[in-house]
């Protein structure tokens, strides 16, 4: 095994083990048989999933990514929608989901299932806005490098079904929210702009739980560095800042590291130029060390959306190491068009959609 293919690996045990359909199920011999599932974000049909294989077929509606919602019963309410904009479809799948709870009797039991991406792929707007504001909205969002949760704030204030408002609509008896984080701090009010939270009061028995997030990730690529006979050198939630400065933060650590493996995770911002080109963060990410790195031997480093899409991209990030940076990168990087560099050099990191999101986890092993 070479050392791309080993630290491809590692990040894999990280991805396969905050797997959306495992971690539900993991979770679910202390929830209650619900009278509903309601699923919503990338990982939704993954969760969705396991309930059904555990509860057996029930009411349920998943709102998820286009493409994510494959391998899912006939029974099931499929829609697939627009992310990380959201389009006419977000607007249909945020009403289905109010509708839905609406339509719950009293009594009943609702298991509302959370995943990252909801913000854009579920919407239901406060009278006055429109899709297009929306789509503005995100737009700016996204081009001026916030953090997710400075973005999720802003997206509450056009919403009725976020911050705790989709479940204000509902009259049963018991709501259980199941969430898989993608934010800083495992925050049920900040993931998906709170579509899962709890209003600020309500009537019926709640349970929250969170079933897998960044730190989960984290840990099982260290224990498979450690089962590879590598040293783990470091494991840290390091990725919160512009990815520049991530990159100067980190290059000297990449350069110097001894032998052994170091572990981060994280959510980068990306401040975007009028035109940007090809690529995401990660890739963004991704060239930026490459640039830290050049030249340094037996170093590789894998940086990767856990959801298995960087961005507007089919990749979820890039594999890079000391000679990856070369003639027309600088220019790249400036223009955000990371992703055609990357793909020019065969440094993309391709998985496809993996079922789960717990932001960005990065993987570095020196030999």
């Amino acid at each position: 095994m070479d050392h791309r293919q080993q630290a491809i690996r590692i990040w894999q045990a990280g991805v396969d083990a905050v797997d959306g359909k495992r971690a539900t199920k993991a979770a679910l011999d202390e929830v209650q048989t619900p009278d509903r599932i309601l699923a919503v974000g990338k990982a939704a049909a993954a969760m969705a999933s396991a309930a059904l294989d555990h509860f057996g077929p029930r009411p349920t509606l998943v709102v998820t990514k286009d493409d994510h919602g494959r391998d899912l019963p006939e029974h099931v309410h499929l829609i697939e929608a627009s992310h990380p904009v959201p389009d006419t479809r977000s607007l249909g799948g945020g009403r289905a989901l109010r509708e839905a709870i609406e339509a719950m009797t009293p009594g009943s039991h609702v298991l509302l299932l959370v995943s990252g991406g909801a913000s854009s792929l579920a919407e239901d707007l406060l009278p006055g806005n429109s899709l297009a504001d929306l789509e503005q909205l995100n737009t700016r969002l996204l081009a001026e490098g916030l953090d997710i949760t400075a973005m999720n704030a802003e997206r509450r204030k056009l919403s009725r079904i976020k911050g705790g408002g989709l479940l204000s609509h509902f009259d049963g008896a018991k709501a259980t929210v199941l969430a898989i984080s993608d934010v800083p701090g495992d925050d049920l009010n900040v993931i998906g702009s709170g579509i899962g939270a709890l209003p600020v009061t309500y009537k019926f028995d709640a349970s929250t739980k969170i079933v897998a997030s960044n730190a989960h990730a984290r840990l099982a690529a260290a224990e498979m560095a450690r089962r590879d006979g590598l040293q783990l050198l470091a494991d840290e939630e390091c990725l919160h800042d512009d990815f520049l400065q991530i990159a100067s933060n980190l290059g000297k650590r990449l350069r110097d590291m001894p032998p052994g493996v170091m572990v981060f995770g994280g959510e980068p911002t990306v401040v975007l130029p009028d035109k940007p080109g090809r690529g995401g963060r990660n890739q963004a990410l991704a060239l930026a060390l490459a640039r830290e790195i050049a030249g340094t031997p037996n170093l590789t480093v894998v940086v990767g959306g856990t959801d298995g899409t960087d961005g507007p991209t089919n990749a979820a990030g890039a594999v890079v190491d000391g000679k990856t940076w070369g003639k027309g990168a600088e220019t790249a990087l400036q223009q955000a068009d990371s992703g055609s560099f990357l793909d020019k050099s065969g440094a993309l990191l391709v998985t496809g959609p993996t079922g789960t999101n717990v932001m960005d986890l990065v993987v570095a092993i020196k030999q």
